[in-house]
């Protein structure tokens, strides 16, 4: 029997202990073996792409290790899934495409000439093709986010088309604009209107994940760590720009989500905007006022009323610290997700980082976080995802139990969820 929208009661249940929450991850991550791409690339391109395979180094070790194929092996990765009390997934890509150096989550980087720039875009649309396969082996389980490219809006208009028309209901994926690579900022709406207005029209969520727009890392040790300390902040942005360029205003049912990148930081970064916002419309005679009432004038809400309309937070692996700010954030703009197969991901002991972060909420709450909210995002049928989560979702009296240290092993570690609970070593 049906619990709300994002709860269910096992059949045959009599009691609380049997009830279990439909968990949908907002944030998962696959992509193809690198030859796997092939059939789903223009024919164009695949003699050259035989060509550049053969020689081309994958520079991630865990897509070369035996884990690997937790990207592809869609048995696999269900099994996984259904063995971490997950029912539905959102698909974010991970693995190299046709022609790229390396992944193309973050950024796409600037290409050496035309011919590199249509070979690249073929790639992207190779993954596309490939990941739509991928979502219709498991129906109405996945929801895979389609790639575009910023350097052809028209191409990516179309693209956005298909990708609706094709099944791919995880929307886009909006890369990054880091300095350097030629393209105009994301606050530039002549440029990138296009996209924003296939996006409203097409109902396709538009994805801005963690790590996108940083600058590109060097050799240097430091590095990593600069971009490790840095990469929020660049994140962030996004939500700055597309506010201020108002495509949020000019497409009012466009959702834009904000994934792996924390989600304490909202309720200050809306704070800051919504200050200076004021300060540009009424501070009369202020810097903030003359610089700013050209823009004020075509912008009527204030930031956090945009927020709250139209924006959502993909909070993977959410931090025990980050629950009691969710009221603020707007409990109904928070969609947890595990991170799966990533390193630093929640698996398998995704019951146990729900344990830790939401033990003292309320159940209401818990399945809208876990569920409710992504399934009104994506596109999810709840009515029936809801059978299979009683068979393998968290029970709600496990979630209720709060997590103590030594509850997981110290492995679990290299998921920040579990800082200060893992067993010591």
């Amino acid at each position: 029997m049906s619990r709300g929208l994002g709860g269910v009661r096992e059949v045959g249940g009599d009691d609380m202990a049997d009830e279990r929450y439909t968990v949908i991850s907002a944030d998962c991550h696959a992509g193809a073996n690198l030859l796997d791409y092939r059939p789903f690339l223009d024919e164009r391109y695949r003699s050259e792409f035989d060509g550049w395979a053969a020689t081309y180094e994958i520079p991630y070790e865990d897509l070369k290790g035996p884990d690997g194929g937790r990207n592809w092996d869609s048995d696999r990765r269900l099994a996984d899934m259904e063995a971490d009390g997950i029912v539905a997934e959102v698909i974010y890509p991970n693995t190299v495409p046709p022609f790229y150096p390396k992944s193309s989550l973050t950024y796409q980087p600037p290409v050496a000439n035309v011919g590199d720039a249509e070979r690249r875009w073929a790639g992207l649309q190779a993954h596309n093709r490939w990941l739509a396969d991928f979502c219709g082996r498991t129906p109405g389980r996945r929801a895979g986010i389609a790639q575009i490219n910023l350097y052809d809006i028209d191409a990516s208009v179309r693209e956005i088309e298909w990708a609706k028309n094709n099944g791919l209901t995880g929307g886009i994926l909006l890369p990054g604009v880091p300095p350097g690579v030629g393209l105009p900022e994301l606050y530039e709406i002549d440029y990138y209107g296009p996209i924003w207005e296939a996006c409203e029209k097409h109902g396709m969520p538009v994805n801005h994940h963690g790590g996108s727009a940083s600058p590109a890392m060097t050799d240097a040790v430091e590095s990593p760590v600069i971009f490790l300390l840095e990469i929020t902040w660049w994140s962030h942005r996004a939500l700055t720009h597309l506010i201020v360029s108002g495509a949020l205003e000019r497409h009012p049912e466009m959702k834009c989500v904000f994934t792996e990148q924390g989600t304490e930081w909202v309720p200050g970064e809306l704070m800051r905007l919504d200050y200076f916002f004021d300060r540009m419309r009424h501070a009369v005679g202020s810097q903030e006022h003359i610089w700013g009432q050209p823009v004020m004038s075509k912008l009527p809400l204030q930031p956090s009323e945009y927020w709250a309309r139209q924006c959502y937070t993909g909070s993977s692996f959410m931090r025990a610290h980050e629950v009691p700010s969710r009221h603020k954030v707007g409990v109904d703009s928070i969609m947890w997700g595990s991170d799966y197969p990533h390193k630093e991901a929640s698996f398998p002991y995704s019951t146990e980082a729900l344990r830790a972060a939401f033990s003292g909420c309320e159940r209401s709450e818990i399945e809208q976080m876990l569920g409710t909210t992504a399934a009104e995002v994506y596109g999810f049928d709840l009515k029936k995802l809801n059978p299979i989560a009683a068979k393998i979702g968290p029970k709600v009296s496990s979630v209720a139990t709060p997590l103590a240290k030594g509850d997981v092993p110290k492995d679990a570690e290299r998921c920040p969820a579990f800082v200060g609970f893992t067993a010591d070593a």
